[in-house]
């Protein structure tokens, strides 16, 4: 079995267990039980099937049409101005849905997608390619590491104005694929205090998220208001105990735990399922980054292997991010746990990008048999 597909399968497993795990998280006080046919015909298991189906189309996908030029610049880069617009949309009347007070969602005749997911694989695909573009002036300052780095930061300010989350994630990942591409350390090093600067303007400049911070550093102060949250989060994590209350047993889903088939999917998981869940999720996201990391070794093209780096990165990333927050090492965000936090947008187009890397892994596999092919000749009596 290829990486690519082992990356397949864990993915699916993912999503298989994001199915069963939503379902339970959203499940009321009834005296009908939720049953296994209401499940397979849920939101989440239709939504799980089209994100395996475009995780098909990804690993089937021509990769040579990335880089194919339209108005001398490749598909992938074009991607970026589109998701600029998406994101300035939001703030459209008519167009622009506001959900818990942040304009972060585009709403098509009752198709609402966010076009901050949009913009998170646009800016991988996008610095992937200025990477492989640039690799000879990647070590320039003037050439390489600043051009690219005020774009990923002015798509990203524009970002954080709703989604402070989504936008480090975005800036990290952009930083570690530039570092993998060649920039020099210095560079990053010099960033910095800019950087520094940039996060805690966004954070003193919005009253909810100093409201989060003081709850990260001390959530006994306000147990009933800013540090609620994060302190039934805690609690459920650790009423799991080694083996779980049981699937669909959880407590905290009733009211108690905000945001529990999104956001914090991670504590109704340990309630419910206890640490061996909690350990096969882990596991699970481990499998997907080592497996992508063996399919980045075996691919020669620069371009197919950064962006490959770029979707293992955003994953892992997003769910180092997601964890963090549910057990109280990160102040509080709203950022979801990848392919298994109750998602549309969010499972489609990550599922599209691990189809990617299963197709940057066949592509590598075929120019190793092609060669040897190539020099067989038959002899001839």
């Amino acid at each position: 079995m290829r990486a690519g597909q082992g990356v397949v399968i864990l993915s699916v497993m993912l999503l298989m267990l994001g199915v069963v795990m939503v379902n339970s998280a959203g499940l009321s006080v009834s005296s009908d039980p939720l049953s296994l046919k209401e499940m397979v015909l849920s939101r989440p298991a239709m939504l799980a099937m089209l994100a395996i189906g475009t995780m098909w189309v990804g690993s089937r996908f021509p990769l040579r049409l990335l880089q194919v030029k339209f108005a001398g610049l490749p598909l992938v880069f074009w991607v970026v101005p589109i998701a600029l617009l998406l994101l300035l949309a939001v703030y459209i009347p008519g167009v622009g849905k506001r959900v818990n007070a942040a304009n972060r969602w585009l709403d098509f005749g009752g198709f609402a997608f966010q076009p901050s997911e949009v913009a998170k694989w646009a800016m991988v695909a996008a610095i992937a390619w200025w990477g492989a573009t640039c690799s000879k002036n990647i070590h320039s300052l003037k050439k390489g590491f600043l051009p690219a780095i005020l774009a990923v930061g002015f798509i990203c300010g524009v970002i954080a104005v709703e989604d402070l989350g989504t936008a480090v994630l975005i800036f990290g990942t952009a930083c570690i694929l530039l570092f993998a591409a060649g920039c020099k350390t210095i560079h990053f090093v010099s960033l910095f205090p800019f950087g520094l600067a940039a996060l805690v303007g966004a954070i003193m400049t919005s009253s909810y998220r100093i409201s989060r911070l003081k709850a990260f550093i001390d959530p006994y102060d306000d147990p009933a208001g800013d540090g609620y949250h994060i302190l039934q989060s805690l609690t459920a994590i650790s009423s799991g105990g080694l083996a779980g209350l049981g699937l669909g047993h959880g407590v905290h889903k009733f009211g108690y735990l905000p945001e529990d088939t999104t956001d914090f999917i991670f504590s109704i998981i340990c309630e419910e399922l206890g640490v061996a869940g909690a350990g096969a999720v882990l596991c699970l996201y481990a499998g997907l980054l080592i497996l992508s990391f063996s399919v980045i070794r075996n691919c020669k093209d620069t371009f197919l292997r950064l962006l490959v780096l770029g979707i293992a990165t955003t994953i892992g990333l997003q769910a180092s991010i997601n964890i963090l927050v549910v057990t109280s090492l990160a102040p509080t965000k709203g950022i979801a746990l990848p392919l298994l936090s109750n998602g549309g947008t969010g499972w489609l187009l990550t599922a599209f990008c691990i189809g990617l890397i299963n197709a940057v892994d066949r592509a590598s596999q075929e120019k190793k048999v092609s060669p040897a092919a190539e020099q067989w000749q038959p002899t001839h009596a």
